[in-house]
């Protein structure tokens, strides 16, 4: 604990909606001997599949069916970077 004017500084007790409480103190050393707020943040590896396809089969893809991008590079990859093949996974049921 900390201390300011020579006095220790008040713990912190947080009741949810949950129905449990939870200790500030007690929460930050539980994090702190995990490692979790010492470590950066890590960024996702991305899927070497979803690299490697063409951006005019994925703008295809976008255009025709009109949805986001990333479902358009993960219906690709599914079938091996394959327009027609995803094309017709697209449209079938």
């Amino acid at each position: 604990m900390s201390q300011s004017n020579g006095r220790p500084e008040p713990e912190v007790i947080m009741n949810f909606a949950d129905g449990f409480s939870y200790s500030k103190n007690r929460m930050e050393e539980a994090f702190r001997a995990g490692g979790i707020l010492d470590r950066a943040p890590t960024k996702p590896a991305k899927d070497p599949a979803v690299t490697a396809l063409k951006r005019e089969d994925v703008d295809l893809i976008i255009q025709e069916f009109e949805i986001a991008r990333p479902r358009a590079e993960k219906a690709l990859a599914e079938n091996g970077g394959d327009v027609v093949k995803t094309l017709l996974a697209l449209i079938t049921p």
